[in-house]
């Protein structure tokens, strides 16, 4: 079956269908990673948009259930150059057509995924309705026209829990607020014995008083962070009451609470081989990246926050931290999967920060 691919400005893919039928719409971006689909399609970040993989061949080792991020896919569409139907892992339970088609993701396949990633370099991430069967392109490339922007969908109520839970364990006790958690944020402090409160975006700074946390974390998620101001307001009002982390949208939403500002970048970050420098120890790390907006470096100024991380490819800033504070927060995911893992030494961090070993 054919499919196609509508972008706003006009420009129409067309490749074969594997996964869900029908038409969804959302923003288009592109990931480099060249392995982790399955942490990218079941990774909530991505709610709102359609994922390119530029990496040519897709679905090559299948999908099992020990690697999801999360229960079920929250992307709107995926667009590869190859999907591998016969897929060689001991691990795999199913094919990757067959995962999409069970959480109604449409697929398209055969693209060019090259030229398609180079378009998006050059005119930036755009609004795009990913089609199968028989339509017009050009009724697509109107509706991709019309449907709505990334901010402004409220995209982290559609993710988030909507109850809290609590996993056990006999360390300090971390209240992770969750925008759309991954869980390997979970099982990093899972491995450091932490007993992990998992909680909605909108508890109330006197909720987590009585829930008596020794550090809190705010988690990743999809969207404009300017889309949760009650997280915001809530990060305000805890600052210095206890050690704070933020990942992601986490950093962001912490930025906009000291009172910085975010942008939307040209097509963000997304991928497992971002180089990130640590101001302070001027080592390099190679990250694992999914967001489209950033703090504004400039905006930091006069705040007494230093910056700790830049991305050495377009200088950017990838971490900040208070001057007097128990609060640090890096853009980046040093959760990894997918990705590399050398930046697990952020936990520890913040493990030191809620031992009181560290600002």
């Amino acid at each position: 079956m054919k499919a196609y691919l509508a972008l706003e400005d006009g420009t129409v893919f067309t490749g074969r269908s594997f996964g869900a039928t029908g038409e969804q719409w959302g923003e288009v971006v592109f990931n480099t990673g060249m392995t982790g689909y399955q942490e990218i399609l079941t990774d909530p970040s991505y709610c709102g948009q359609i994922v390119v993989m530029t990496y040519p061949l897709i679905g090559n080792y299948g999908i099992n259930r020990e690697d999801f991020e999360a229960g079920n896919s929250f992307i709107r569409g995926f667009v590869v150059k190859e999907a591998c139907d016969h897929p060689s892992n001991w691990r795999a339970g199913y094919r990757i057509g067959d995962f999409l088609a069970r959480e109604g993701v449409p697929g398209i396949s055969g693209v060019d995924t090259r030229a398609l990633t180079r378009h998006l370099r050059s005119y930036g991430t755009m609004r795009g309705v990913i089609a199968t069967g028989t339509v017009d392109p050009a009724l697509l490339v109107e509706r991709a026209k019309t449907c709505p922007t990334l901010s402004g969908q409220k995209l982290v109520a559609g993710v988030a829990v909507k109850e809290s839970y609590t996993i056990a364990g006999g360390g300090p006790r971390v209240l992770l607020i969750d925008l759309g958690s991954k869980q390997n944020i979970i099982r990093k402090l899972k491995e450091r014995d932490c007993t992990v409160m998992v909680v909605p975006p909108d508890i109330t700074p006197g909720q987590i008083a009585q829930l008596a946390p020794d550090g809190v974390l705010i988690s990743n998620g999809p969207g404009d962070p300017e889309d949760v101001p009650g997280t915001i307001a809530t990060t305000r009002a805890i600052m210095g009451k206890y050690p704070l982390f933020g990942i992601c949208l986490g950093h962001q939403v912490m930025a906009l609470a000291l009172g910085a500002k975010t942008y939307k970048m040209k097509f963000g970050h997304r991928g497992a081989n971002h180089p990130v420098k640590d101001l302070r120890t001027g080592r390099v790390y190679i990250t694992s990246h999914n967001h489209g907006f950033s703090v504004a470096e400039d905006s930091l100024a006069g705040l007494d926050v230093d910056v700790t991380h830049i991305n050495l490819n377009d200088h950017t800033v990838e971490g900040i931290r208070h001057k007097h504070l128990p609060l640090f927060a890096v853009q980046y995911h040093p959760e990894a999967s997918p990705g590399p893992q050398e930046s697990d030494y952020i936990f520890d961090q913040f493990m030191d920060m809620m031992r009181g070993e560290g600002r």
